[in-house]
């Protein structure tokens, strides 16, 4: 479709805060996989598998990150040449190149738009779906490209010239909504026998996603019923970004006497305190805090029901966009909302995700009843006058904080200890053994050209593969800086594709100064190299940003000055990251539709959750986590006490998730078409309360409202599950597939079975068949509500 629908519009999971993530079809653009270019000039040759030094390039992976001497005079080398432009982009030297881009780009769009518009016959037809495959990656181009710059570039002037270009194509783009001629070619295309024999298992499954969302984006409605749609559309953004800003409590604040905290840091209450009173937040970390440590149970009441009341002006908001998204749903030929947005997900219906959440509760039921006992006791001994109620909401996170405190007292060691382990090279290093032991990947260490990266603390590395060579670039943007994001991002900046023979003749016919080739040309300059898995056809190459906060090691005049330290919780997430990137690199997709991360929501978190496993498996950490000064190996039942200690109230965790997953499910149902306008939120609480007395181990007392600081809702939409189903699966396959081999995590077998059954497919096949063909079990294949089931009831474990 030719619409930027919400992503779930941007997908954030729980730990990856991505911006995960809408699938950008046809000229879908998404904050959390941009689209910024990668590079191929003539002066520059990509590392190669047949490098005689493998050995230096992993020495080297380690020092420029650990050593700022090290990275000082590596990233000068090519520092003072001509300006090779952001990401070797040619146009990109300088503010006004991004319109000079932008102009390029948009009179190819319009040629492509005139040629598919004009096909007659079949012949013709048999191009729609390549052709509107590549208007998608043209128009990706220019709008992540320019999205991702405008959010990390310290240069004002870059910013804006990177925000026009993307409010130009963006305008672009909604003229091509209105285009109803492109779907109609589309279709006839499809229906024509001849067309769809000719055309390639990605061609087909390419048009059949963007017949679906032209469908979902009403362009098949007469014009009064999209004109409503395009109406109601916009409503649903503004009301729904209002409320995501407009998030707060009832009662912003609570007064107290400082008596009543006690237990909380005495220095924290002081700093409320004002005229003998304690002034509290009633949301944010004070009252995180204060539910934590004060020991009153009255006084933690308090703060819980006023920490889960939200304001009745934004409950008005969340409800308003509610209804009129079951309406959005209901013109368009759907039940609810779910109905609409589940359709190209694996679950494909609101009753397959309850089918999973269901049985997932079930699963997970012993697991939150035996941490509630052990909640239970602890209450019991600590000599509370309420002990023969139960446990609270308001206990809750009090109890469990004791608890973890009790258990922390007992150790020898704190948690800090390890990141000695987990300097930042070594970490990276680690990634880059692993990924060669099980996908024959290594990260090769690049110098960046004049003008190439927004910062100079941005590390270039190349994804070489020992068989096909150079695969992919990753910008690692990953240390601290003032006006930075602080969340970590996995954006794939550039989609694979293959680019045709006809691209590079239509380059060769146009002059242009500013590239050694007709090849560079194509892609703008970005990289590109020869894909042996389609008959050595010309590939432009996956382009990828690692975004985290790391802090920067501290100053010293030592050459052998201690390295960026990691927490084990930080190496955790950057393994993460790396899993998002570890699906864009293999998933060399020969259309960018269905590329990498380009695939169904709820399976776009699966390469990435199941990395997180590899961070603490002792055969991993075998290959990397050693002390950066004595070089001495960690003892992985360091590791292990953590991740259990951690784990130690997953069924809380896993419930809480549980009852978002369902709440969402609820709240874009049906059920809102019988809300009146203007209500005072009383519809969306009586949702919320039943559900959290259907499904909450502790009682939620009445009053409360927490719906309304329940952000997701405006960003997931009917997708919220995802993040739990893909967590239950990676469980399954670690289990499966990665503890049952000889070799363990690091075994090749296991590898190169989940790079040729999920990785190097990107979207481009169902996810289900995926997952059966990695687990190696059929019946999974078809999916439905009886495959979501027996996913619930594997559970989440790790």
């Amino acid at each position: 479709m030719l619409k930027r629908v919400p992503r779930p519009q941007t997908w954030t999971c729980p730990k990856c805060l991505l911006h995960q993530q809408s699938r950008r079809r046809l000229v879908t653009s998404s904050k959390t996989r941009g689209a910024v270019a990668a590079a191929r000039v003539a002066d520059y040759e990509p590392a190669s598998h047949a490098s005689p030094s493998t050995t230096h390039d992993d020495r080297t992976l380690r020092q420029i990150f650990d050593s700022p001497f090290i990275w000082k005079e590596f990233s000068a080398k090519n520092k003072h040449g001509k300006n090779a432009g952001l990401f070797q982009n040619r146009y990109l030297t300088h503010p006004a190149g991004f319109q000079e881009f932008a102009s390029i780009t948009l009179t190819k769009c319009k040629k492509i738009v005139a040629a598919v518009l004009s096909y007659q016959t079949t012949s013709d037809l048999k191009n729609v779906a390549r052709d509107l495959d590549r208007l998608s990656d043209l128009l990706c181009r220019v709008i992540d490209l320019s999205d991702f710059v405008r959010s990390v570039h310290p240069d004002r002037k870059i910013v804006a010239a990177a925000t026009e270009a993307y409010g130009r194509m963006f305008e672009y783009m909604n003229i091509l909504n209105t285009t109803t001629g492109l779907n109609s070619q589309l279709k006839k295309a499809h229906a024509i026998p001849e067309v769809y024999a000719s055309w390639t298992e990605e061609e087909r499954t390419v048009a059949a996603i963007l017949i679906k969302d032209f469908s979902k984006s009403a362009i098949d409605l007469p014009e009064a019923e999209r004109k409503a749609f395009v109406d109601i559309s916009n409503e649903i953004a503004v009301v729904g970004n209002e409320f995501v800003e407009n998030m707060g409590a009832e009662k912003p604040t609570l007064s107290f006497e400082s008596s009543r905290l006690k237990g909380m840091d005495p220095l924290l209450v002081r700093q409320m305190t004002k005229w003998g009173s304690v002034t509290l937040p009633t949301v944010g970390m004070p009252a995180t805090i204060a539910l934590r440590t004060v020991e009153d149970e009255a006084t933690r009441k308090e703060i819980y029901m006023a920490n889960r009341t939200s304001s009745r002006d934004n409950l008005q908001r969340l409800e308003q966009m509610l209804k009129r998204r079951a309406e959005l749903a209901k013109l368009s030929g759907y039940e609810s909302y779910a109905h609409m947005t589940l359709t190209d997900k694996m679950a494909k219906s609101p009753e397959a995700v309850t089918s999973f959440l269901d049985a997932l509760a079930k699963e997970n039921a012993p697991r939150v009843k035996t941490e509630l006992g052990e909640l239970m006791r602890f209450k019991n001994s600590s000599g509370s006058d309420g002990a023969d109620d139960g446990i609270k909401a308001w206990d809750r996170d009090f109890y469990t904080a004791k608890l973890v405190s009790a258990q922390r007292l007992q150790g020898k060691r704190t948690p800090d200890f390890l990141s000695a382990y987990f300097s930042l090279g070594t970490v990276m290093q680690g990634l880059s053994k692993l990924f060669h032991r099980l996908y024959g990947l290594r990260l090769v260490p690049r110098e960046t050209l004049a003008g190439e990266t927004w910062n100079g603390d941005v590390r270039r590395l190349d994804v070489v593969d020992d068989v096909e060579g150079h695969v992919a670039v990753i910008y690692c943007d990953l240390f601290e800086r003032q006006g930075k994001s602080p969340n970590p991002a996995h954006f794939t900046l550039r989609c694979s594709r293959r680019i045709s023979e006809e691209e590079v003749q239509e380059e060769s016919a146009r002059p242009n100064s500013l590239f050694a080739s007709a090849e560079e040309a194509a892609n703008d300059g970005l990289a590109t190299n020869i894909n042996a898995r389609d008959g050595n056809a010309l590939y432009q190459l996956p382009t990828i940003a690692l975004i985290c906060d790391f802090a920067l090691p501290p100053p010293s005049s030592s050459a052998n000055h201690r390295p960026s330290l990691l927490s084990f919780r930080e190496v955790t997430t950057l393994f993460h990251e790396m899993g998002h990137a570890l699906h864009s690199i293999c998933g060399r997709t020969g259309m960018q539709n269905v590329s990498g991360t380009r695939c169904a929501t709820d399976f776009a978190e699966l390469p990435s959750v199941l990395m997180e496993n590899f961070a603490s498996a002792p055969e991993v950490l075998e290959l990397y986590a050693r002390h950066w000064e004595t070089d001495v190996p960690l003892d992985p039942t360091r590791i292990r006490e953590r991740v259990e200690a951690e784990r130690r109230m997953q069924g809380a965790e896993i419930e809480s998730q549980v009852l978002l997953g369902v709440l969402d499910q609820r709240l874009h149902s049906s059920l809102p078409l019988q809300w009146r306008d203007g209500g005072l939120g009383r519809d969306s609480t009586a949702v919320y309360q039943d559900v959290w007395r259907e499904y909450s181990s502790v009682g939620e007392p009445d009053g409360t409202s927490w719906q309304g600081f329940f952000g997701h809702l405006f960003g997931y939409g009917g997708t919220y599950y995802s993040y739990l189903f893909d967590r239950a699966i990676a469980g399954k396959i670690w289990q499966d597939v990665f503890q049952r081999g000889g070799m363990g995590a690091v075994d090749p077998e296991s590898g190169h079975r989940l790079r040729e059954e999920v990785l190097r497919h990107g979207g481009g096949r169902d996810g289900w068949r995926c997952v059966a063909g990695v687990l190696r079990d059929e019946r999974l294949s078809q999916g439905g509500r009886v495959a979501m089931e027996e996913v619930g009831r594997w559970g989440v474990h790790g």
